[in-house]
């Protein structure tokens, strides 16, 4: 593939891959320095992507998560002040800052219930991950487990574990709306 295909390609993808990072860092400056990492590792590794053998997304996703797995795990190692020790309130976070914009395609996440948003963001991270990755993506459980790089059947197992934990959180929601299945 020539690299200006490839480039074509992978641009296709970037609101997918900006979204996914968002949802890994909470904030749109580092989402946007992590989708430029991605980006920029993608392009240095194009040559190797007809060996992979899946499709240019999930490829760029697993570069998307290994990137931000590193940044996490160097992150860890850094030295800590006193003051985060002791957990000195967090001067960065402004409670007025407004919410990401969110540009899903077939949903229109500023008009979602507040209890479903609350609920998917207190998923535990690699819970929220997968359901995101399987339901708003429309990836298949394959591609997760190759980005997640863990077997088909631990997405399998925390897909399942994430929708049964949004139906029991949600259950009086759905009751409300009529959305249950008894």
């Amino acid at each position: 593939m020539q690299r200006e295909e490839f480039e074509k390609l992978a641009l296709e993808h970037i609101d997918s891959v900006y979204r996914m990072a968002m949802q890994l860092v909470k904030h749109p400056d580092e989402a946007s320095d992590l989708v430029q990492e991605t980006y920029l590792k993608a392009l240095r590794a194009s040559e190797r992507f007809e060996e992979h053998g899946g499709g240019i997304r999930p490829w760029l996703f697993k570069i998307l998560h290994n990137s931000f797995y590193t940044r996490v795990s160097k992150a860890k190692r850094q030295p800590i002040s006193v003051d985060e020790l002791h957990g000195a309130v967090d001067e960065s976070a402004r409670p007025d800052e407004p919410a990401p914009a969110w540009n899903l395609n077939s949903l229109d996440w500023e008009h979602v219930d507040e209890r479903i948003k609350a609920a998917i963001e207190g998923l535990r991270p690699e819970y929220r991950t997968v359901l995101l990755l399987w339901g708003v993506e429309g990836l298949k459980y394959r591609e997760i487990a190759e980005i997640e790089a863990v077997p088909i059947g631990t997405i399998m197992s925390r897909l399942h574990r994430a929708r049964s934990i949004l139906a029991e959180q949600l259950a009086e929601f759905a009751e409300e709306t009529g959305h249950t299945s008894s």
